[in-house]
């Protein structure tokens, strides 16, 4: 699936100034698309052409995906755009990464393509797709993807506490994981208003535990971050737990009364 880079003329002159799900509201794929080959530009030729030939390996591999009422793409973008314009991140194996974070954890054996070549039916397709991460993008991109990717949980604990368990523990190791991480739930825990249905409390239940975890790994002064990006995500941090106390703190009410 090539994505096609082409100016079109419907999109404001503004664009690079619009908060992105305005722009996903309002342009949807495309103006997001347009978002990214405007964020690249401060990159060299080099970078542009990694960024561009991830983001074409993302789309392919996540081209059926769904995420709620939008392309799963949207959401990889808005992750990449949100490093590269609020976070100020201008070192592109991190963006690669940011791209490709999903591809491991949703699709290992489409990824891993070559390098099974002769594993065993059933082997688990996590090293080979994270060898192929390595040999087309180098081994730091797979190492951070891999930072960020859930491994399989045990059936017999729970499943929140063993994902706050896997954050707090691969993100020590990584701090440039961290800034993925953290524009990855932004995306989810910020964003959870535009989903709808019976996800938006499980998922706020799942990502809640998770704002004090970020918020100290962040503030850590190893966090390759400016002061200024750090206090922009500890205020977004802020807005999610806001987001989680209205959606989990609700008191049961009673139904309307009743005839006797």
């Amino acid at each position: 699936m090539k994505i096609s880079y082409k100016w079109c003329m419907d999109f404001p002159p503004y664009l690079a100034s619009m908060p992105m799900h305005a722009i996903t509201e309002i342009h949807g794929e495309p103006g997001l698309l347009e978002r990214f080959r405007l964020e690249i530009r401060a990159f060299d030729e080099g970078a542009r052409a990694r960024l561009t030939a991830a983001l074409d390996l993302a789309a392919e591999l996540h081209r059926d995906d769904r995420r709620v009422r939008e392309p799963y793409l949207n959401h990889l973008l808005r992750v990449a755009i949100r490093m590269m314009h609020h976070y100020q991140v201008r070192d592109a194996d991190v963006i690669v990464a940011g791209l490709l974070h999903d591809t491991v954890e949703d699709h290992p054996a489409e990824l891993a393509g070559g390098h099974r070549a002769g594993a065993a039916a059933g082997d688990d397709s996590t090293a080979p797709a994270l060898a192929t991460l390595a040999a087309r993008f180098g081994p730091r991109v797979a190492r951070l993807v891999a930072a960020v990717t859930n491994p399989a949980y045990d059936p017999d604990r729970d499943r929140h506490t063993q994902y706050r368990e896997l954050v707090a523990a691969s993100l020590d190791r990584e701090p440039w994981a961290r800034v993925i991480k953290v524009s990855d739930f932004t995306d989810n825990g910020v964003g959870l208003i535009h989903t709808v249905g019976p996800k938006v409390f499980s998922l706020a239940t799942k990502y809640r535990p998770l704002v004090p975890v970020l918020r100290e790994l962040i503030a850590r002064p190893d966090t390759p971050l400016a002061p200024t990006v750090k206090e922009h995500i500890f205020s977004q941090l802020d807005l999610a737990e806001e987001r989680f106390a209205a959606i989990l703190d609700q008191p049961v009410t009673a139904g309307p009364p009743t005839s006797r």
